[in-house]
Formats: structure tokens, sequence, C-alpha cells
């Protein structure tokens, strides 16, 4: 937990950890989640360490009240883990829905820190007073403003939901397989998806929450079948809640895929509970029970072990940045793609004056056509739907 905490305040330019140290908590909802001599010791320490710019407490969530206590006892900002988490997105985000999955993510915090500031007020003997004979008081005004900002943005949101889901419909029309790749964030996700599909605008970062934009990549199979792999956000222990809700819309994808790749870096020295994490969330999120049970584990960074083995069965070995073990990658998931899409791999004889070969080309995936000039005829190798090759055999007369 530490060693991520660090690596969360890393993750940010111009940020370091000048110190850190593990104590004892109560109740996070309580006022004080230190105890007495922890809480004496702590100021003790700040106060004593030359600088120090802001305190990061490892909490999900601080309350408005703890908050505004250490920080006043302290004289520095204080973050949680819900405040730093979302700074991170915040910088990260390139796309308007990711910019506005982080606006929806901060009314919580806004909402808190409205709290703070009207019990200073309500303390200083201001806080009910009423602006400019509306009836309504500042708090009043501000949580309005709040709401309405929020419905503004949840609207905003499923606009683009709608959008994706037409775009989402579009794919499948077309029969692109969805293969999204998952994962603990900084497990090498973006690095494998390059490595797949040799996009060269991918540019993977050694960052907690790199990627916060879902992006899709085509790539080919060895049959030549074209496949689409979705580049999914990172996971994280004990991801704020509020910060999962608001995201989960970007992972609904995840749900819409024909295969699962899950991504583990056997290097983490968590990697046993960082796969438990990423297990739990996946069941919270209710995915269907044909795509856990297909999903395909990958170990990566096996460069960063000497003689590497898999000590699970049904597992593969990879290391992307080196492209060691892709080719095994790409045979597992084409079967598992033709399997789970019930899609057949056929050779079929076609006659050439006839339109058979130009519907093939609309409604499948030509990967070889050996033409024939004497008879008139070509063998033509097909990946096709088990729906769509019952259409052409009623369509045409199959040639065996």
């Amino acid at each position: 937990m530490m060693a991520e905490a660090v690596g969360l305040v890393n993750t940010l330019d111009n940020w370091r950890v000048v110190d850190k140290i593990i104590m004892s908590t109560k109740t996070p909802e309580k006022k004080r989640i230190f105890g007495k001599g922890n809480f004496q010791s702590l100021t003790e320490k700040i106060g004593q360490t030359a600088g120090i710019t802001a305190v990061f407490v490892n909490v999900e969530r601080l309350s408005p009240l703890s908050e505004r206590e250490f920080e006043e006892a302290w004289g520095v900002k204080v973050f949680d883990r819900y405040s730093v988490v979302l700074h991170i997105f915040r910088c990260n985000a390139r796309t308007k829905e990711a910019k506005l999955q982080i606006s929806l993510a901060e009314i919580p915090l806004l909402r808190s820190r409205l709290k703070n500031e009207m019990a200073n007020l309500d303390q200083q003997g201001g806080g009910s007073r009423y602006i400019g004979g509306s009836g309504e008081t500042l708090i009043e005004v501000q949580q309005r403003l709040l709401k309405e900002r929020e419905m503004k943005i949840r609207s905003a949101l499923e606009k683009l939901r709608r959008k994706r889901h037409l775009l989402r419909s579009q794919r499948k029309h077309k029969e692109f397989p969805i293969v999204s790749v998952l994962g603990y964030t900084n497990c090498g996700k973006t690095t494998l998806i390059k490595a797949l599909t040799g996009d060269n605008g991918l540019q993977p970062r050694n960052q907690l929450f790199a990627t916060l934009d879902v992006t899709v990549h085509a790539g080919q199979l060895p049959s030549h079948m074209t496949v689409l792999y979705v580049d999914t956000i990172g996971f994280l222990s004990q991801l704020p809640h509020q910060l999962i809700d608001s995201f989960s819309a970007t992972l609904e994808d995840i749900k819409h895929s024909d295969l699962l790749v899950h991504v583990r870096d056997i290097s983490h020295p968590e990697m046993v509970n960082q796969k438990v994490n990423v297990l739990s969330v996946l069941k919270n999120m209710q995915i269907p029970d044909r795509l856990m049970s297909s999903m395909i584990e990958v170990h990566n960074k096996i460069d960063l072990i000497d003689n590497y083995q898999c000590p699970e069965p049904n597992t593969l070995a990879i290391s992307a940045l080196e492209e060691r073990g892709l080719g095994e990658l790409r045979k597992a998931v084409e079967a598992e793609i033709v399997n789970s899409t019930e899609k057949h791999i056929l050779d079929l004889t076609v006659d050439l004056s006839t339109p058979q070969l130009s519907w093939l080309y609309k409604e499948a995936t030509v990967q070889d056509v050996q033409v024939n000039a004497d008879e008139g005829s070509a063998v033509v190798k097909v990946i096709i739907s088990a729906a769509a090759y019952g259409h052409y055999k009623k369509v045409f007369t199959v040639v065996s």
C-alpha cells in the first residue's frame, strides 16, 4: 500500500515524496482518524521536515472536518486517495468523455469543500445570509448550482454513451471481433496492443493511469482476420467507489467484447493481490460468465525475470516490450474468437460467373483466393459466421 501511494504521487509531474510514515488509524469517517499520540507525533514530524508543501493521507476519503483540522494543524494542503487519483485522472484526460467523467467525479469533492467553507462561515456568524432578497441562502445557491452542473454533465455523458452504443452496433454489424485488454494499472496493456497491432501512434508510459481514455486499435490474427483491441483504463486497489461509478461507463465496452485478455505484471511484488482486485472489480461489474470463462491470462514483463516459468496452467508468458510470446498469444486469441463468435474457417469453391465471390467479400472475411481459370472457378478461404454461412447456402448452391 505504501509503495502504491508513493507511485501515485510520483505519477504527477513535479510532485515527489519527501518522507513517508505508516501509522494506525481509526475509522476514516470520524473527525479524528489518528489517535491523540499519533496525531501529535505526526504534527511534530511535519513541522520538523523541510520542503513539505502537502500531505497525502492514504485513506479513501477524509471527512471535511478531518481535512480542515489537518490543514489548520499542519499549515499545508492535505490530500486523500480520492483527491490524488482524481488529480491524476485530470492530468491524463484527453477526450471529451474522459474530461466529463472527471467533472462528474469532482462533484462530491466540491460538495465536501462547500460544507467545509460553510462550517467556517457559521463559526464567523455568516453562514445563513440570504442572497439579494431571493429567499435562498448562500449555501442553498451553491448547492443548487452544483446540482445543475451535475445534471448537465450527466446529460452530456448520456449523449456520448448513445453515440458509443451506435458505434458499437456498427462494429458488430461489420463483424469485427472485439478483444478487451484489461489489467491492473501499469501492467503493460498499451505496450502489448502496440506490439500486436503495430500502431506506432500508441506511446506507452511507465506510469499509473497513463491510459485513461478507452481507445480501439485494429490488428490481424494469423488467419488474417481483423480484430479490434480495446485499451481500457487500468484497475487499482481501493479505487474510491465514487470514481468507479463515474468511470463505469468507460468500462462498458468490456461487457460487449467477444474476448477478454487479462494482462498481469509478473515482476510486481503484489501481482497476486492485483489479480484478486481485477477479478473482484469484474465480478462487481457483472461481466457475463461466457467472457469470464474464456478470458486469456497473460503474464507480461518476463524480460524482468530470469528463466520465468508460468506457475499456473492455461496462462501465456510474454514480454510485450521485447515482443516475445506474441505468436502464441495471437493463436490463442484466434482460437477463442472463432469459438466465441461461432465463426467457421472454410474453403469454398465458387463459380466466378456468379456474384458468390463479391457476396463473400461483403459478408465474410476472405483470406485467400485460388483461381482456376480453366474451370472459371476459385477456391476461397473464408472466416464466416454460422448465420452468414446458412444464408450463403440458401442463396447459392454450395459446390464441395
